[in-house]
């Protein structure tokens, strides 16, 4: 007899993507930075109608983890219900803002009104109130749930705002009953803010503000348990504005409070929070006498704190290195030295705690787990960022590593009791992490196996290359309560399809997680999960791996967990075939025809210095450093943002300084001692178009194959082959087509070394500044191209930045890129070049490059050669392709098979 699974009573949200707020689910912190109330910078831009600029803000906002965007457009100067409009529209149009959900905050419904009719998902209302009367509450509540939207009720009535604990209460529950009762609304959409107001203001009637919010919670999450509550936290730190260092405690402390007594969510600035355990003692002891209003007799507590903030403001603030935590006890030692990534004394901490403690094993399953547990816990609430999080796991191994020989022993120990009759502990769930057949790129993989080691998984990771008979003998053997794939590059997905299968045939029942910079929630659902039943699950980064694996490892919460992901995926497959069908397309003829109109007659070409090739043995590192690319470093580490902004962010700049300042420490020791070597080599050749290919003169002519863009497009737009951008063998005009490989030798030793200290840290900052360095020489050779080696635009001269945002001319496309995205197209790249032998580059039976710190591509000079995407195409290109290449149509299939329609 079949169950049908019940729907949880979780307050659902979504955007382009959902966010389900599970009682498991961290506070959740919503961004308050698109609110022109609370940033003068959005204020400012959407008063000058810079809307695209704004936009920024709402990106910033996302990219640094807020999970819930607040808009706010109540500002007198503006025609609100207009601005409203014209920024939602705008945000719903760009899928990295719009994948969360929307808080429609206004004190004007109108305003609300025309957010709900613009926002996609399911938002949140801020606000509606009583204060206006039952009737019209009864009204804009039946709007609200009309549009199906979550709404935040203020503890307001037609009295006044509630300011004590019974006020806010009562109208709470007023309220509760009127919206479950007569308007139907389910318990867990209805959000209270039960008014946050400033407290040490010197007024003796505001003392008490913190408590009432605090014990109001407390009442209300008894009274309507399904509920949520929220709430302005900055409101409570109004009084010490432009002193962000007491601010920041203040914060820190009430959310302390207010989260143990059932606070959800609130509109805070997660940059501007302190670890609760970290706030200096006095200031800790200052700030919870204030807000839990204790020793405030005459307002004393309040005159302390206002006392001990001007003593802060007088001398700054001045990271002071403090040695106090020193003489705690050894557990609150090892906390502290976990949460803060200090390796100083963890060996010493760690043999104390051994001797304390009864097993080895303790020591790791007691007081590491619990300071790692205040580390995920932060991480998970956007209090912490990855690179902290990182060199938390670093003190992590330094300590298991002091324990390990003793452990084994224990293991011995135990092995002999069971075989004597005894038990055997079951030990931490294993999770299984590989890099697929063919790809050699592992940072990310990395990442998330620190991640998910630091929240007490046991981590297999295999590496890079991994074959899928070896992946999955690997997890039976080991008993792996989960696989977990990753890939880069585009034939990795088609592996991790055939390990799909093949976990199939073989009855295999592991959740399979599905991770890597090419794979996609859409490719998941759409080829992977049809081929594997007993759970796929794509995760978007690092921080999201801990909740999944939570999900997919709990009894209670796995069933239900993918049943949602399964609805989900399937929802999303039916969206991708239906789209397939709407989609307008071009005979290849007809696209072939509107190709990119070039007058060759008025085009000079430029002649190269030399036609052949010229090696680059070992490039200066120090010339390449000045061409890095911060942005992507950054996103390494899921912090995103614009550089140099993101050193500044409110949200992650701190940390982000401490990463950047710890990059360029590593850089002046690379550099110093030459721990890497940049070999590169660049090539030129007359060349010509003929339709879609290319014929290149390198003593024989090779033939090079491009495809072309197929879709129906606007009638001026063209439909672009890179083979446009050569002049075409009619025209009688003399071209040609350069190309280059780089790579980065050298740094195998030193990740071997970083891995014997235990040092997740150096390991994943040397692979991510190795990449840098790729990139960087590929930036470099091309501007000298440019200007000198080819010579077309001898009098360019462009700052690093623009060169980042591609403002010269021609461009460097890379096979298995938008543009060119047939990875077999580098055989013939490679062969022109000699790069094997030349720069000592290998290709992989997936045509990954090794190293993995490697780049390659074509460079094209024409000043109309732009980069693009092929998009789809259809049958007719597709063999018209095949038999150009003269490759077999499965070998094809299987390349091509991300383009295909």
């Amino acid at each position: 007899m079949s169950t049908v699974a019940s729907i949880k009573p979780y307050l659902r949200l979504s955007g382009l993507e959902p966010l389900v707020i599970r009682p498991e689910t961290n506070f959740v912190n919503i961004g308050e930075r698109t609110n022109v109330t609370g940033s003068k910078k959005f204020a400012r831009l959407v008063r000058d109608n810079q809307y695209e600029e704004a936009l920024s803000v709402a990106r910033q906002q996302v990219e640094n983890g807020a999970q819930v965007l607040d808009v706010n457009m109540d500002d007198a100067m503006l025609d609100g219900v207009n601005a409203m409009r014209t920024f939602l529209n705008l945000v719903q149009s760009e899928p990295d803002i719009a994948r969360i959900p929307i808080m429609i905050d206004s004190s004007k419904f109108e305003i609300i009104q025309a957010g709900l009719e613009c926002v996609q998902g399911r938002c949140i209302v801020n606000s509606i109130s009583l204060k206006e009367g039952e009737e019209k509450f009864i009204e804009q509540a039946f709007i609200c749930r009309a549009f199906g939207a979550a709404v935040i009720v203020m503890a307001f009535d037609e009295v006044g705002q509630a300011d004590t604990k019974q006020r806010k209460v009562e109208i709470c529950h007023r309220a509760y009953k009127i919206l479950v009762e007569k308007v139907g609304f389910a318990p867990q959409d209805i959000i209270f803010d039960p008014n946050i107001f400033a407290i040490a203001t010197g007024i003796e009637e505001h003392n008490n503000y913190a408590v009432d919010f605090i014990e109001a919670t407390s009442e209300i999450k008894q009274l309507m348990p399904l509920a949520k509550v929220s709430g302005g936290v900055s409101n409570v730190s109004f009084s010490f504005r432009g002193n962000e260092h007491v601010r920041e405690a203040i914060h820190s402390v009430f959310l302390y409070y207010a989260i143990r007594a059932g606070m959800d969510m609130g509109i805070v600035n997660a940059g501007q929070l302190v670890v609760y355990d970290e706030i200096e003692p006095t200031l800790k002891q200052l700030c919870e006498d204030v807000i839990l209003n204790r020793n405030n007799d005459d307002n004393s507590a309040t005159e302390k704190l206002i006392q001990f903030a001007e003593t802060v403001k007088a001398k700054g603030k001045v990271e002071v290195k403090d040695e106090a935590w020193r003489n705690e006890s050894v557990e609150k030692r090892l906390s502290h030295s976990l949460v803060n990534g200090i390796t100083d004394y963890i060996e010493a901490d760690t043999e104390e705690a051994r001797l304390q403690y009864p097993t080895p094993l303790s020591v790791i399953e007691g007081p590491l787990m619990d300071g790692m547990g205040i580390v995920g816990d932060l991480f998970g609430a956007g209090k912490m960022f990855l690179p902290q999080v990182v060199k938390s796991a670093r003190v992590m191994k330094k300590s298991v590593a002091v324990l390990t020989p003793f452990i084994e022993a224990e293991k011995e120990a135990r092995k002999k009791n069971s075989e004597a009759g005894g038990t055997e502990s079951a030990g931490a769930a294993k999770i299984l992490l590989a890099t697929v057949k063919g790809d050699v790129h592992d940072i990310g993989k990395n990442i998330v196996g620190v991640v998910l080691g630091c929240n007490g998984y046991d981590i297999i990771d295999l590496g890079v290359m991994v074959p899928a008979d070896k992946i999955l003998d690997t997890a039976q053997k080991e008993n792996a309560a989960i696989i977990g794939l990753s890939g880069l590059i585009t034939p990795s997905l088609d592996e991790m399809v055939h390990i799909a299968k093949e976990m199939k045939r073989r009855g295999m029942k592991q959740p399979l997680l599905i991770g890597g910079a090419t794979t996609s929630r859409m490719h998941t659902a759409v080829k992977i999960a049809p081929e594997y039943q007993d759970g796929v699950v794509h995760v978007l980064d690092a921080s999201r791996s801990v909740t999944v694996a939570g999900s997919l490892l709990s009894n209670e919460q796995k069933p239900g967990f993918l049943t949602g992901i399964r609805s989900e995926y399937v929802k999303l497959k039916e969206a991708f075939d239906s789209k397939k069908s709407i989609k307008t397309y071009l005979t290849y003829a007809d696209a072939l025809r509107n190709r990119v109109s070039v007058d060759w007659s008025q085009h000079q070409t430029q002649t190269p210095q030399f036609t052949g090739t010229k090696i680059f043995e070992d490039f200066d590192l120090e010339v390449l450093r000045a061409y890095i690319d911060w942005k992507p470093f950054f996103i390494t580490w899921e912090m995103h943002g614009n550089f140099p902004e993101i050193l500044t962010d409110s949200v992650v700049g701190k940390e982000a300084t401490k990463l950047y300042n710890d990059a360029n420490a590593l850089l002046d020791k690379i550099i110093a001692e030459k721990w890497l070597k940049a070999k590169g080599i660049i090539g030129f050749w007359e060349a010509a178009s003929e339709d879609d290919n290319v014929y290149v003169q390198n003593g024989e002519e090779v033939k090079l194959s491009f495809l072309r863009q197929q879709i129906k497009k606007a009638a001026d737009q063209p439909n672009i082959s890179l083979a446009d951008f050569i002049a075409a063998k009619a025209s009688g005009k003399k071209d040609y087509i350069g190309a280059f490989a780089v790579t980065i030798h050298g740094i195998e030793a030193h990740i071997k070394r970083f891995e014997s200290n235990h040092d997740d840290y150096n390991k994943i900052m040397l692979q991510a500044l190795a990449d840098r360095f790729a990139e960087a020489f590929a930036e470099a050779l091309h501007e000298r191209t440019r200007k000198e080696y080819w010579g077309y635009a001898k009098e360019e001269a462009l700052s690093n930045e623009q060169l980042i945002k591609e403002q010269y001319m021609g461009i460097r496309p890379a096979p298995g890129y938008p543009a060119c995205p047939d990875h077999t197209e580098k055989y013939k790249l490679f062969g022109l070049l000699n790069a094997t032998q030349a720069v000592g580059i290998q290709l992989t039976e997936s045509l990954a490059m090794y190293p993995a710190s490697s780049v390659c591509g074509w460079y094209f000079s024409h000043p109309k050669s732009q980069y693009f995407g092929v998009g789809k195409i259809q049958k007719d290109q597709f063999e018209d392709y095949v038999k150009r290449k003269g490759l077999p149509l499965e070998t094809m299939e299987r390349w091509l098979s991300p383009v295909l329609e």
